[in-house]
Protein backbone atom coordinates (compact mmCIF):
# COMPACT_ATOMS: atom_id res chain seq x y z
CA UNK A 1 0.00 0.00 0.00
CA UNK A 2 3.12 2.18 -0.02
CA UNK A 3 2.96 2.94 -3.62
CA UNK A 4 -0.83 4.12 -2.99
CA UNK A 5 0.41 6.68 -0.55
CA UNK A 6 2.73 7.72 -2.85
CA UNK A 7 1.11 8.05 -5.81
CA UNK A 8 -1.41 9.98 -3.65
CA UNK A 9 1.32 12.66 -2.86
CA UNK A 10 2.31 13.05 -6.84
CA UNK A 11 -1.15 13.32 -7.51
CA UNK A 12 -1.31 15.96 -5.71
CA UNK A 13 2.69 17.93 -6.28
CA UNK A 14 1.62 17.20 -10.14
CA UNK A 15 -1.94 17.83 -9.77
CA UNK A 16 -1.22 21.64 -7.67
CA UNK A 17 -0.56 23.34 -10.53
CA UNK A 18 -3.15 22.46 -13.10
CA UNK A 19 -5.53 23.00 -10.28
CA UNK A 20 -4.39 26.23 -9.39
CA UNK A 21 -4.06 27.37 -13.06
CA UNK A 22 -7.52 26.40 -14.19
CA UNK A 23 -8.91 26.90 -10.86
CA UNK A 24 -7.74 30.60 -11.48
CA UNK A 25 -8.74 30.52 -15.15
CA UNK A 26 -12.20 29.45 -13.38
CA UNK A 27 -12.08 32.80 -11.79
CA UNK A 28 -11.49 34.60 -15.36
CA UNK A 29 -14.92 33.23 -16.59
CA UNK A 30 -16.45 35.70 -14.59
CA UNK A 31 -14.06 38.05 -15.21
CA UNK A 32 -14.76 37.43 -19.37
CA UNK A 33 -18.05 37.80 -18.80
CA UNK A 34 -18.24 41.27 -17.14
CA UNK A 35 -15.98 42.46 -19.66
CA UNK A 36 -17.06 41.20 -22.78
CA UNK A 37 -20.33 40.10 -24.96
CA UNK A 38 -21.29 36.60 -24.59
CA UNK A 39 -20.43 36.29 -28.29
CA UNK A 40 -16.47 37.53 -27.77
CA UNK A 41 -16.92 34.74 -24.70
CA UNK A 42 -18.12 32.46 -27.31
CA UNK A 43 -15.28 33.61 -30.03
CA UNK A 44 -12.53 32.75 -27.29
CA UNK A 45 -14.07 29.03 -26.49
CA UNK A 46 -14.29 28.75 -30.18
CA UNK A 47 -10.68 29.58 -30.97
CA UNK A 48 -8.92 28.07 -27.97
CA UNK A 49 -11.32 24.32 -29.11
CA UNK A 50 -8.73 24.35 -32.46
CA UNK A 51 -5.52 25.24 -30.02
CA UNK A 52 -6.69 22.27 -28.53
CA UNK A 53 -7.07 19.69 -31.65
CA UNK A 54 -3.37 21.23 -32.96
CA UNK A 55 -1.44 20.93 -29.72
CA UNK A 56 -2.53 17.26 -30.03
CA UNK A 57 -1.13 17.19 -33.52
CA UNK A 58 2.22 19.18 -33.24
CA UNK A 59 3.28 16.62 -30.20
CA UNK A 60 2.32 13.65 -32.14
CA UNK A 61 2.45 10.95 -29.20
CA UNK A 62 5.98 12.12 -28.43
CA UNK A 63 5.27 12.53 -24.68
CA UNK A 64 3.68 8.69 -24.22
CA UNK A 65 6.90 7.50 -26.43
CA UNK A 66 9.44 9.40 -24.29
CA UNK A 67 8.16 7.57 -20.62
CA UNK A 68 8.08 4.47 -22.55
CA UNK A 69 11.70 4.49 -24.05
CA UNK A 70 13.51 6.39 -21.62
CA UNK A 71 12.07 4.33 -18.97
CA UNK A 72 13.60 1.25 -20.54
CA UNK A 73 16.79 2.49 -22.28
CA UNK A 74 20.39 2.92 -21.04
CA UNK A 75 21.14 5.75 -22.63
CA UNK A 76 17.74 7.75 -21.65
CA UNK A 77 19.76 11.10 -22.85
CA UNK A 78 19.68 10.34 -26.78
CA UNK A 79 15.84 9.14 -26.33
CA UNK A 80 15.34 13.04 -24.86
CA UNK A 81 17.27 14.60 -27.16
CA UNK A 82 15.75 13.06 -30.07
CA UNK A 83 12.28 13.55 -28.94
CA UNK A 84 12.62 17.27 -27.89
CA UNK A 85 14.88 17.80 -31.19
CA UNK A 86 11.96 16.50 -33.31
CA UNK A 87 9.14 18.62 -31.81
CA UNK A 88 11.36 21.18 -31.96
CA UNK A 89 11.64 21.45 -35.96
CA UNK A 90 8.30 20.59 -36.26
CA UNK A 91 7.42 23.37 -33.91
CA UNK A 92 9.40 25.81 -36.27
CA UNK A 93 7.69 24.47 -39.36
CA UNK A 94 4.37 25.11 -38.11
CA UNK A 95 5.44 28.87 -36.93
CA UNK A 96 6.73 29.48 -40.72
CA UNK A 97 3.41 28.00 -41.58
CA UNK A 98 1.02 29.87 -39.87
CA UNK A 99 2.83 33.26 -40.25
CA UNK A 100 2.83 32.62 -43.82
CA UNK A 101 -0.88 32.01 -44.10
CA UNK A 102 -2.19 33.69 -41.33
CA UNK A 103 -4.94 35.83 -43.24
CA UNK A 104 -5.96 32.54 -45.09
CA UNK A 105 -6.50 31.08 -41.50
CA UNK A 106 -8.39 33.68 -40.34
CA UNK A 107 -10.90 33.71 -42.95
CA UNK A 108 -10.99 29.87 -42.72
CA UNK A 109 -11.89 29.71 -38.96
CA UNK A 110 -14.57 32.30 -39.17
CA UNK A 111 -12.17 35.94 -37.97
CA UNK A 112 -10.74 37.15 -41.00
CA UNK A 113 -10.30 40.41 -39.49
CA UNK A 114 -7.93 39.28 -36.72
CA UNK A 115 -5.31 37.31 -38.44
CA UNK A 116 -3.13 38.25 -35.29
CA UNK A 117 -5.07 36.11 -33.12
CA UNK A 118 -4.26 33.10 -35.22
CA UNK A 119 -0.75 34.15 -35.21
CA UNK A 120 -0.53 34.43 -31.34
CA UNK A 121 -1.99 30.82 -30.54
CA UNK A 122 -0.01 29.38 -33.51
CA UNK A 123 2.87 30.59 -32.20
CA UNK A 124 1.86 29.78 -28.34
CA UNK A 125 0.74 25.84 -29.39
CA UNK A 126 4.34 25.44 -30.83
CA UNK A 127 6.29 26.74 -28.29
CA UNK A 128 4.13 24.74 -25.49
CA UNK A 129 4.85 21.78 -28.01
CA UNK A 130 8.69 22.24 -27.69
CA UNK A 131 8.42 22.36 -23.66
CA UNK A 132 6.57 19.04 -23.68
CA UNK A 133 9.67 16.58 -23.45
CA UNK A 134 11.69 18.95 -20.95
CA UNK A 135 8.44 18.83 -18.72
CA UNK A 136 8.01 14.78 -19.53
CA UNK A 137 11.16 14.73 -17.90
CA UNK A 138 10.87 15.92 -15.05
CA UNK A 139 7.68 13.92 -13.72
CA UNK A 140 9.78 10.91 -14.71
CA UNK A 141 12.77 11.83 -13.34
CA UNK A 142 10.20 12.16 -9.99
CA UNK A 143 10.97 15.73 -9.85
CA UNK A 144 7.42 17.20 -9.00
CA UNK A 145 8.73 20.05 -7.09
CA UNK A 146 10.52 21.94 -9.98
CA UNK A 147 7.72 20.45 -12.51
CA UNK A 148 5.06 22.57 -10.31
CA UNK A 149 7.19 25.40 -10.06
CA UNK A 150 7.28 26.01 -13.59
CA UNK A 151 3.99 25.30 -14.10
CA UNK A 152 2.80 27.76 -11.38
CA UNK A 153 5.31 30.21 -13.01
CA UNK A 154 3.40 29.80 -16.11
CA UNK A 155 0.25 30.11 -14.85
CA UNK A 156 0.70 32.95 -12.59
CA UNK A 157 2.35 35.56 -15.71
CA UNK A 158 -1.16 34.42 -17.55
CA UNK A 159 -3.16 35.45 -14.79
CA UNK A 160 -1.38 38.54 -14.05
CA UNK A 161 -1.66 39.52 -17.47
CA UNK A 162 -5.33 38.72 -18.29
CA UNK A 163 -5.50 40.84 -14.88
CA UNK A 164 -3.71 43.81 -16.56
CA UNK A 165 -4.96 43.82 -20.01
CA UNK A 166 -8.53 42.89 -19.44
CA UNK A 167 -8.91 44.46 -16.13
CA UNK A 168 -6.80 47.18 -15.25
CA UNK A 169 -6.06 49.23 -17.79
CA UNK A 170 -9.91 49.61 -19.16
CA UNK A 171 -10.43 50.48 -15.86
CA UNK A 172 -7.23 53.03 -15.27
CA UNK A 173 -7.71 54.49 -18.66
CA UNK A 174 -11.92 55.41 -18.79
CA UNK A 175 -10.44 57.15 -15.42
CA UNK A 176 -7.52 58.79 -16.84
CA UNK A 177 -7.06 58.48 -20.47
CA UNK A 178 -3.43 60.43 -20.68
CA UNK A 179 -2.17 57.66 -18.09
CA UNK A 180 1.34 56.15 -19.55
CA UNK A 181 -0.91 52.69 -19.96
CA UNK A 182 -2.18 54.20 -23.28
CA UNK A 183 0.94 52.26 -24.48
CA UNK A 184 0.59 49.04 -23.44
CA UNK A 185 -3.34 49.02 -24.44
CA UNK A 186 -5.69 49.38 -27.55
CA UNK A 187 -9.22 48.83 -26.64
CA UNK A 188 -9.30 46.80 -30.16
CA UNK A 189 -7.51 43.89 -29.43
CA UNK A 190 -10.38 43.32 -26.87
CA UNK A 191 -10.63 39.59 -26.37
CA UNK A 192 -6.93 39.45 -28.21
CA UNK A 193 -5.53 39.88 -24.78
CA UNK A 194 -5.98 36.66 -23.30
CA UNK A 195 -4.54 35.34 -26.54
CA UNK A 196 -1.36 37.51 -25.94
CA UNK A 197 -1.36 36.28 -22.35
CA UNK A 198 -1.05 32.52 -23.20
CA UNK A 199 1.78 33.39 -25.99
CA UNK A 200 3.74 35.51 -23.67
CA UNK A 201 3.24 32.72 -20.85
CA UNK A 202 4.55 29.99 -22.93
CA UNK A 203 7.53 31.76 -23.96
CA UNK A 204 8.58 32.38 -20.07
CA UNK A 205 8.06 28.84 -19.73
CA UNK A 206 9.98 27.98 -22.54
CA UNK A 207 12.79 30.58 -21.23
CA UNK A 208 12.86 28.36 -18.03
CA UNK A 209 13.93 25.62 -19.31
CA UNK A 210 17.22 26.93 -21.81
CA UNK A 211 19.69 26.87 -18.42
CA UNK A 212 18.86 23.24 -18.59
CA UNK A 213 18.84 22.16 -21.89
CA UNK A 214 22.20 24.15 -21.92
CA UNK A 215 21.39 25.26 -26.01
CA UNK A 216 22.80 21.61 -26.95
CA UNK A 217 22.60 21.14 -30.54
CA UNK A 218 19.31 18.81 -31.88
CA UNK A 219 20.72 15.20 -32.20
CA UNK A 220 17.98 13.04 -33.74
CA UNK A 221 18.48 9.01 -33.68
CA UNK A 222 17.15 7.76 -36.68
CA UNK A 223 16.61 4.58 -35.23
CA UNK A 224 15.16 6.02 -32.07
CA UNK A 225 12.73 8.09 -33.73
CA UNK A 226 11.47 5.82 -35.95
CA UNK A 227 10.86 3.24 -32.87
CA UNK A 228 8.95 6.58 -30.97
CA UNK A 229 6.89 7.54 -33.99
CA UNK A 230 6.05 3.62 -34.56
CA UNK A 231 5.12 3.42 -31.21
CA UNK A 232 3.01 6.86 -30.82
CA UNK A 233 1.45 7.26 -34.10
CA UNK A 234 -1.60 5.31 -32.68
CA UNK A 235 -1.49 7.72 -29.38
CA UNK A 236 -1.75 10.81 -31.75
CA UNK A 237 -4.72 9.20 -32.73
CA UNK A 238 -6.14 8.49 -29.67
CA UNK A 239 -5.14 12.36 -28.62
CA UNK A 240 -6.91 13.75 -31.81
CA UNK A 241 -9.92 11.40 -31.59
CA UNK A 242 -9.89 12.38 -27.29
CA UNK A 243 -10.38 16.48 -28.49
CA UNK A 244 -12.66 14.96 -30.58
CA UNK A 245 -14.56 13.96 -27.65
CA UNK A 246 -13.62 17.02 -25.49
CA UNK A 247 -13.84 19.44 -27.90
CA UNK A 248 -15.62 19.29 -31.07
CA UNK A 249 -18.67 20.51 -29.44
CA UNK A 250 -17.15 23.99 -29.80
CA UNK A 251 -16.51 23.80 -33.36
CA UNK A 252 -19.95 22.16 -33.99
CA UNK A 253 -22.17 24.58 -31.97
CA UNK A 254 -22.02 27.56 -33.94
CA UNK A 255 -22.27 25.92 -37.47
CA UNK A 256 -25.16 23.08 -36.50
CA UNK A 257 -27.59 25.71 -34.41
CA UNK A 258 -30.23 27.17 -36.93
CA UNK A 259 -31.65 29.93 -35.60
CA UNK A 260 -30.68 32.65 -33.09
CA UNK A 261 -27.55 33.49 -32.02
CA UNK A 262 -25.10 30.15 -32.49
CA UNK A 263 -22.06 31.90 -30.74
CA UNK A 264 -23.94 33.55 -27.94
CA UNK A 265 -25.51 29.45 -26.99
CA UNK A 266 -21.93 28.31 -27.70
CA UNK A 267 -21.07 31.19 -24.59
CA UNK A 268 -23.84 29.76 -22.70
CA UNK A 269 -22.59 26.48 -23.14
CA UNK A 270 -18.82 26.69 -22.27
CA UNK A 271 -19.40 29.06 -19.54
CA UNK A 272 -21.66 26.29 -17.71
CA UNK A 273 -18.85 23.99 -18.81
CA UNK A 274 -16.35 25.31 -16.66
CA UNK A 275 -18.86 24.24 -13.72
CA UNK A 276 -17.19 20.37 -14.15
CA UNK A 277 -13.98 21.73 -14.04
CA UNK A 278 -13.12 19.90 -10.75
CA UNK A 279 -13.37 16.91 -12.12
CA UNK A 280 -11.72 17.34 -15.46
CA UNK A 281 -8.74 18.94 -12.87
CA UNK A 282 -8.56 15.65 -11.01
CA UNK A 283 -8.57 13.68 -13.64
CA UNK A 284 -5.99 15.64 -15.53
CA UNK A 285 -3.74 15.72 -12.03
CA UNK A 286 -4.14 12.23 -11.64
CA UNK A 287 -2.99 11.06 -15.20
CA UNK A 288 0.39 13.23 -14.54
CA UNK A 289 1.19 10.67 -12.09
CA UNK A 290 -0.51 7.67 -13.01
CA UNK A 291 1.35 7.02 -15.96
CA UNK A 292 5.05 7.39 -15.25
CA UNK A 293 4.24 5.66 -11.80
CA UNK A 294 2.36 2.80 -14.32
CA UNK A 295 5.30 2.01 -16.43
CA UNK A 296 8.01 1.98 -13.82
CA UNK A 297 5.96 -0.31 -11.38
CA UNK A 298 4.85 -2.64 -14.12
CA UNK A 299 7.28 -5.60 -13.18
CA UNK A 300 6.06 -5.24 -9.65
CA UNK A 301 4.38 -8.94 -8.79
CA UNK A 302 1.31 -6.39 -6.85
CA UNK A 303 1.40 -4.46 -9.91
CA UNK A 304 -1.87 -5.98 -11.30
CA UNK A 305 -3.38 -5.70 -7.44
CA UNK A 306 -2.11 -2.14 -7.17
CA UNK A 307 -4.02 -1.21 -10.50
CA UNK A 308 -7.05 -2.81 -9.38
CA UNK A 309 -7.48 -0.90 -5.89
CA UNK A 310 -6.20 2.36 -7.42
CA UNK A 311 -9.27 2.16 -9.79
CA UNK A 312 -11.51 1.77 -6.57
CA UNK A 313 -10.11 4.96 -4.93
CA UNK A 314 -10.00 7.02 -8.32
CA UNK A 315 -14.26 6.13 -9.17
CA UNK A 316 -14.64 6.99 -5.25
CA UNK A 317 -12.79 10.48 -5.69
CA UNK A 318 -14.34 10.91 -8.82
CA UNK A 319 -17.89 10.20 -7.41
CA UNK A 320 -17.23 12.85 -4.20
CA UNK A 321 -16.28 15.47 -6.50
CA UNK A 322 -19.90 14.79 -8.39
CA UNK A 323 -21.74 14.70 -5.47
CA UNK A 324 -19.68 18.21 -4.49
CA UNK A 325 -20.82 19.84 -7.14
CA UNK A 326 -24.15 19.19 -7.55
CA UNK A 327 -24.96 19.12 -4.11
CA UNK A 328 -23.49 23.01 -4.25
CA UNK A 329 -24.39 23.96 -7.13
CA UNK A 330 -26.82 26.39 -6.20
CA UNK A 331 -23.94 28.40 -5.08
CA UNK A 332 -21.07 26.90 -7.76
CA UNK A 333 -23.45 28.43 -10.25
CA UNK A 334 -22.81 32.29 -9.30
CA UNK A 335 -19.31 32.19 -10.76
CA UNK A 336 -20.57 32.30 -13.89
CA UNK A 337 -22.99 35.23 -13.53
CA UNK A 338 -26.08 36.43 -11.62
CA UNK A 339 -29.46 35.13 -12.06
CA UNK A 340 -29.99 37.23 -14.66
CA UNK A 341 -27.44 36.79 -16.79
CA UNK A 342 -28.71 33.95 -18.84
CA UNK A 343 -26.06 31.62 -18.63
CA UNK A 344 -27.85 29.70 -15.37
CA UNK A 345 -29.95 28.25 -18.60
CA UNK A 346 -27.55 25.91 -19.10
CA UNK A 347 -26.57 24.55 -15.71
CA UNK A 348 -28.52 21.28 -17.18
CA UNK A 349 -25.41 19.96 -19.11
CA UNK A 350 -23.47 20.00 -15.68
CA UNK A 351 -24.40 16.56 -14.45
CA UNK A 352 -23.43 15.02 -17.78
CA UNK A 353 -20.34 16.84 -18.21
CA UNK A 354 -19.09 15.74 -14.90
CA UNK A 355 -20.05 12.40 -15.44
CA UNK A 356 -18.54 12.12 -18.91
CA UNK A 357 -15.31 13.19 -17.69
CA UNK A 358 -15.49 10.75 -14.67
CA UNK A 359 -15.88 7.62 -16.93
CA UNK A 360 -13.13 9.58 -19.11
CA UNK A 361 -10.84 9.13 -16.58
CA UNK A 362 -11.72 5.19 -15.79
CA UNK A 363 -10.97 5.15 -19.69
CA UNK A 364 -7.36 6.55 -18.99
CA UNK A 365 -6.59 4.30 -15.58
CA UNK A 366 -7.81 1.52 -18.20
CA UNK A 367 -5.36 2.61 -20.79
CA UNK A 368 -2.45 0.49 -18.87
CA UNK A 369 -2.94 -2.51 -20.70
CA UNK A 370 -2.87 -1.50 -24.09
CA UNK A 371 0.27 0.58 -23.36
CA UNK A 372 1.67 -2.05 -21.39
CA UNK A 373 1.93 -4.71 -23.93
CA UNK A 374 2.94 -2.09 -27.05
CA UNK A 375 -0.19 -2.50 -28.62
CA UNK A 376 -1.47 1.18 -28.78
CA UNK A 377 -3.48 0.77 -31.68
CA UNK A 378 -6.23 -0.28 -29.46
CA UNK A 379 -6.50 3.14 -27.90
CA UNK A 380 -6.94 4.70 -31.40
CA UNK A 381 -9.11 2.05 -32.29
CA UNK A 382 -11.42 3.10 -28.55
CA UNK A 383 -11.29 6.38 -29.28
CA UNK A 384 -11.82 6.83 -32.71
CA UNK A 385 -15.18 4.56 -31.59
CA UNK A 386 -16.01 7.42 -29.17
CA UNK A 387 -15.37 10.28 -31.56
CA UNK A 388 -17.68 8.47 -34.28
CA UNK A 389 -20.30 8.34 -31.43
CA UNK A 390 -19.66 12.46 -30.37
CA UNK A 391 -19.91 13.39 -34.04
CA UNK A 392 -22.69 11.55 -35.20
CA UNK A 393 -25.02 12.55 -31.38
CA UNK A 394 -23.38 16.30 -31.82
CA UNK A 395 -24.60 16.69 -36.51
CA UNK A 396 -27.66 14.82 -35.86
CA UNK A 397 -29.24 15.92 -32.48
CA UNK A 398 -27.68 19.02 -31.92
CA UNK A 399 -29.75 21.05 -34.50
CA UNK A 400 -33.17 19.84 -32.40
CA UNK A 401 -31.75 19.80 -28.88
CA UNK A 402 -29.14 22.52 -28.98
CA UNK A 403 -26.14 22.43 -26.76
CA UNK A 404 -27.63 19.99 -24.62
CA UNK A 405 -26.73 16.93 -27.41
CA UNK A 406 -23.18 18.23 -26.69
CA UNK A 407 -23.31 17.26 -23.34
CA UNK A 408 -24.98 14.17 -23.55
CA UNK A 409 -23.00 13.06 -26.78
CA UNK A 410 -19.85 13.43 -24.52
CA UNK A 411 -21.21 11.14 -21.68
CA UNK A 412 -21.97 8.59 -23.90
CA UNK A 413 -18.69 8.22 -25.63
CA UNK A 414 -16.88 8.31 -22.54
CA UNK A 415 -18.98 5.20 -21.14
CA UNK A 416 -18.77 3.24 -24.26
CA UNK A 417 -14.96 3.76 -24.84
CA UNK A 418 -14.47 2.46 -21.28
CA UNK A 419 -16.63 -0.62 -20.85
CA UNK A 420 -15.36 -1.73 -24.41
CA UNK A 421 -11.39 -0.81 -23.23
CA UNK A 422 -11.94 -3.15 -20.12
CA UNK A 423 -14.19 -6.56 -21.95
CA UNK A 424 -10.87 -6.03 -24.52
CA UNK A 425 -7.83 -5.76 -22.09
CA UNK A 426 -9.37 -8.53 -19.61
CA UNK A 427 -7.97 -10.59 -22.90
CA UNK A 428 -4.65 -9.21 -23.50
CA UNK A 429 -3.72 -7.60 -19.56
CA UNK A 430 -6.30 -9.08 -17.13
CA UNK A 431 -6.89 -7.04 -13.96
CA UNK A 432 -9.24 -8.22 -11.70
CA UNK A 433 -11.52 -4.76 -10.94
CA UNK A 434 -13.46 -4.80 -8.14
CA UNK A 435 -16.59 -4.12 -10.48
CA UNK A 436 -19.34 -4.68 -7.89
CA UNK A 437 -17.87 -2.38 -5.88
CA UNK A 438 -17.53 -0.15 -8.26
CA UNK A 439 -20.81 -0.40 -9.14
CA UNK A 440 -22.14 -0.12 -5.70
CA UNK A 441 -19.96 2.95 -5.25
CA UNK A 442 -22.13 4.34 -7.79
CA UNK A 443 -25.42 3.04 -6.93
CA UNK A 444 -25.14 4.74 -3.67
CA UNK A 445 -23.96 8.25 -5.66
CA UNK A 446 -26.79 8.20 -7.92
CA UNK A 447 -29.04 7.50 -4.99
CA UNK A 448 -28.16 10.37 -3.01
CA UNK A 449 -27.93 12.75 -6.25
CA UNK A 450 -31.51 12.12 -7.09
CA UNK A 451 -32.71 12.17 -3.08
CA UNK A 452 -31.16 15.57 -3.11
CA UNK A 453 -32.70 16.92 -6.02
CA UNK A 454 -36.20 16.00 -4.74
CA UNK A 455 -35.41 18.06 -1.62
CA UNK A 456 -37.25 21.40 -1.50
CA UNK A 457 -36.85 23.58 1.61
CA UNK A 458 -37.53 26.96 2.11
CA UNK A 459 -34.24 27.62 4.21
CA UNK A 460 -31.27 27.33 2.71
CA UNK A 461 -29.58 26.59 5.54
CA UNK A 462 -31.76 23.74 6.21
CA UNK A 463 -31.15 22.78 2.44
CA UNK A 464 -27.44 22.21 2.48
CA UNK A 465 -27.22 21.10 5.84
CA UNK A 466 -29.61 17.89 4.43
CA UNK A 467 -27.45 17.79 1.37
CA UNK A 468 -24.22 18.16 3.41
CA UNK A 469 -26.17 15.33 5.34
CA UNK A 470 -26.31 13.23 1.88
CA UNK A 471 -22.24 13.70 1.35
CA UNK A 472 -21.52 12.29 4.76
CA UNK A 473 -23.19 9.28 4.10
CA UNK A 474 -21.60 8.53 0.85
CA UNK A 475 -18.12 9.01 2.77
CA UNK A 476 -19.22 7.02 5.59
CA UNK A 477 -20.18 4.48 2.78
CA UNK A 478 -16.87 4.40 1.58
CA UNK A 479 -15.00 4.45 4.73
CA UNK A 480 -17.01 0.86 6.27
CA UNK A 481 -16.00 -0.86 3.18
CA UNK A 482 -12.13 0.60 2.50
CA UNK A 483 -11.34 1.41 6.47
CA UNK A 484 -9.09 -1.64 6.50
CA UNK A 485 -6.84 -0.91 4.09
CA UNK A 486 -6.89 2.85 4.73
CA UNK A 487 -5.30 2.60 7.66
CA UNK A 488 -2.64 0.15 6.36
CA UNK A 489 -2.24 2.95 3.63
CA UNK A 490 -1.70 5.90 5.79
CA UNK A 491 -0.37 4.35 8.78
CA UNK A 492 2.67 6.04 10.34
CA UNK A 493 5.54 4.66 10.56
CA UNK A 494 6.78 3.21 13.42
CA UNK A 495 10.12 4.18 15.09
CA UNK A 496 13.13 2.04 15.79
Amino acid sequence: MSVLKRLAGETAIYGIPSIVGRFLNWWLTPLYAWMFLPGEFGILSNVLAYVAFLQVLLTYGMETSYFRFASRSDNSDKVFQTAFSSLTVTAILFILFVVSFSKTLSGWVGYPEHSEFIVWMGITVAVDAMTTIPFARLRLQRKPMKFALFKIINIGVNILLNLFWILLCPKVLQANPDSFLQYFYSKDIGIGYAFLAYLISSVVTLLLFMPELKFRKMIIDRSVLIEMLRYGWPILIVGLAGMVNMNIDKILIPELIPSGDPVHELGIYSANSKLAILMSLFVQAFRFSFEPFLFSHYKNEDSKKAYAVIMNYFVVMGLMIFLGVMFYIDIIKFFIGSSTSGYHQGIKVVPWLLMGNLFLGMFYTQSLWYKLTDQTHFGARFTIIGAAITLAVNIIIVPMMGYMASAIAFFVASLVMTVISYFVGQKYFPVRYDLAKIAAYFAVAIVLFIVSEQIEVESRLILYGLKTSLFMIFIAVFWYFERTDLKVAFRRPQKG
